[in-house]
């Protein structure tokens, strides 16, 4: 483990550490040099920088993997319109789940908790909590004149919860 050249840093973790390979069995004939002090040293930190060159790069490459499949977040504010996602909300008249909407309403942002939780404007009927992760919103898309949409209005100050 310790003499094998490891793929990231392209040397063993002994050479690594130590600044020479691993011996494995004893040979009494062979005479090592004794190296001074300050050679030793360097030697060791160049094997230390390209370890750490080889890392970052690593680290680097890592990165942008990651981040093919990340998304820009979105900025909310007060009073942005908003639809609620139906992933986890119970419906009593729809029996089904492949038949309901993916989202649902026409909601008002009431305050930016945080930047990743808001509290909505929601129905007194709708028995869920008011603050919910901004992963279960998306914003309300102005419907198209073609196409034919129910009339949504925004519920009225008295109907919502307080």
């Amino acid at each position: 483990m310790n003499n094998k050249v490891h793929s990231a840093t392209k040397a063993s973790p002994f050479m690594a550490n130590y600044g020479r390979e691993l011996r494995i069995g004893v040979d009494i004939r062979r005479k090592e040099k004794i190296e001074k002090a300050m050679e030793f040293a360097k030697r060791m930190r160049k094997v230390q920088e390209e370890a750490g060159a080889v890392l970052r790069k690593a680290q680097e490459e890592m990165k942008q993997q990651a981040d093919k499949g990340r998304r820009e977040v979105e900025i909310w504010k007060k009073g942005d319109k908003v639809m609620l996602s139906t992933r986890d909300l119970v419906f009593r008249k729809r029996l089904t789940k492949k038949l309901i909407e993916r989202y649902v309403g026409l909601y008002v942002i009431e305050e930016v908790v945080l930047n990743n939780v808001v509290k909505l404007r929601l129905l007194t009927s709708m028995r869920i909590h008011l603050v919910v992760n901004v992963s279960r919103v998306v914003k309300y898309g102005e419907p198209v004149k073609e196409q034919r949409v129910e009339e949504l209005k925004l519920v009225e100050v008295e109907e919502v919860k307080e």
